[in-house]
């Protein structure tokens, strides 16, 4: 029985592994529980990481702004 890595089941959830591993993987998770339980952790973890919606504070912007505009104002002005 080949034993696969997080790794291994990362690249499978991501449709990344070549199509005889990924026969390995479902013909060991017909019979593997822990290689089960460890699809559905990264799995789930996959799906909360899709869900997050990261983005900059407002202050964050604005300063990244006036540090454009300033330094737009020091090219004009020589």
């Amino acid at each position: 029985m080949t034993k696969f890595t997080q790794e291994d089941l990362l690249q499978y959830l991501y449709k990344e592994t070549s199509q005889h591993k990924t026969a390995a993987i479902n013909a060991a998770l017909e019979t593997d529980w822990n290689l089960r339980d460890s699809l559905e952790v990264l799995s789930s973890a996959q799906k909360n990481l899709e869900e997050i919606n990261l983005s900059p504070r407002d202050e964050t912007l604005n300063k990244i702004l006036q540090h454009i505009s300033k330094k737009e104002g020091q090219l004009h002005s020589h």
